[in-house]
């Protein structure tokens, strides 16, 4: 990995204990209120997944970061990078730019909080130490920041992208493995295991059919793709 992923690696995840963001980022829809059509007039149908993050891509400057593997965060790294360098060159504000990150396939521990890294051990099954411990992490390193990150990189992490304006989206198809721990540690239902699951989802990433279905749902809606790997 490049020194300044590196570096802002090593500040992400350091504590447990971090201040609440204030509310997640999702517009919330009433049952059975759809979205307005988004390009090419696609309005959906009465299916159970919510679109509505569609309706949220206005910015002059689109683009869907695509990570099927952990590949130590370097989606959210790309996305946020890519705003910044924007901010640096051209002057743009967060409302101008519209970052979608897919998180699908290898990648789902990084849609999971860090009750769940720590429960199952995803640090040592990933192969991730904190650079300034040396040791396994037992917390998602890019959730959240620490209170004592620098301002340089403040601002890479997931809830602070969704905070500002940034969407994150998640394979169902892959949430499924997720489930599965839950269901094959605890001896859990189907029902039950799938309910846990969802309780260790990080607030504000909205679960799709398919990382996939996502992706190109997301191009449809004017994003440039980029494979950040």
């Amino acid at each position: 990995m490049a020194k300044p992923r590196r570096e802002f690696l090593g500040w992400l995840g350091a504590s447990t204990v971090l201040a609440a963001t204030g509310g997640s980022p999702l517009h919330a829809r009433e049952p059975g209120q759809m979205p307005a059509a988004g390009p090419g007039g696609l309005v959906p149908v009465g299916s159970k997944w919510d679109v509505s993050w569609t309706d949220r891509i206005q910015g002059k400057h689109r683009a869907v970061f695509d990570s099927p593997e952990v590949s130590e965060g370097a989606a959210l790294y790309r996305a946020v990078m890519w705003r910044d360098q924007y901010k640096e060159i051209y002057g743009t504000e967060p409302s101008e730019m519209s970052p979608v990150v897919v998180i699908r396939h290898l990648a789902i521990p990084l849609a999971m909080n860090d009750a769940y890294w720590e429960r199952f051990s995803i640090g040592k099954e990933e192969k991730l130490k904190d650079p300034v411990t040396k040791k396994w992490y037992t917390v998602n390193p890019i959730r959240a920041a620490a209170p004592d990150t620098p301002p340089r990189w403040a601002a890479y992490n997931l809830e602070a992208l969704m905070t500002s304006g940034g969407i994150v989206l998640a394979c169902d198809l892959a949430f499924r493995m997720v489930v599965a721990k839950f269901r094959e540690q605890g001896g859990l239902a189907q029902e039950q295991a799938d309910a846990a699951a969802r309780e260790h989802l990080i607030p504000g990433i909205i679960l799709q059919p398919s990382g996939i279905f996502a992706t190109l749902r997301a191009q449809q809606a004017g994003c440039s793709y980029i494979l950040a790997s």
